[in-house]
């Protein structure tokens, strides 16, 4: 299904004698490396996406991607049945209790007051969409596996088109 990618050899990932410090912890990247490696991550197309849209297409479910009309921008949307889905990663929208979710442990303020807001965000759309009808599912990173797939296409699937329940 998909593969890992896995780093070349000689990649630099670690710069020996290169340690910026900050706070008590050390940082093994070059403040200017870290920054590449963070400019990376995207909030679209993430590989829990992937799988996830990759599942429900192998179930013969169609939908939209990434809606911009809609508040929050949903991951996939089924409009004819009223259904968005957001796959949400652990860390970057403070899943309670799972370990992926866990600040780092340098700039911990920074870190909270940007996740804090990423989850009032995440609820001010989710209230709003279901204001106006939608059924909204959110799929945590960490939750990803065939069960809970294969609950997310039942649901889908059992909603009828462009009827409300």
């Amino acid at each position: 299904m998909l593969c890992r990618r896995s780093w070349p050899s000689t990649s630099p990932l670690i710069w020996p004698g290169r340690w910026s410090i900050s706070g008590s912890a050390v940082d093994r990247l070059t403040p200017t490396r870290r920054s590449e490696l963070m400019s990376r991550i995207r909030g679209k197309n993430t590989i829990p996406e992937i799988v996830v849209r990759r599942f429900l297409h192998a179930k013969g479910l169609r939908y939209r991607l990434h809606d911009k009309r809609l508040p929050g921008t949903p991951d996939l949307v089924f409009a004819s049945r009223k259904i968005v889905v957001f796959v949400h990663g652990c860390f970057w929208h403070g899943h309670e209790g799972c370990r992926r979710a866990a600040l780092p442990s340098t700039r911990t303020e920074f870190w909270a007051d940007k996740i804090s807001a990423n989850v009032k965000r995440d609820l001010r759309a989710e209230e709003a969409l279901k204001r106006t009808g939608w059924q909204v599912f959110i799929l945590w990173q960490c939750e990803i596996n065939m069960k809970t797939l294969g609950d997310l296409a039942t649901n889908v699937s059992m909603r009828s088109h462009g009827k409300a329940d």
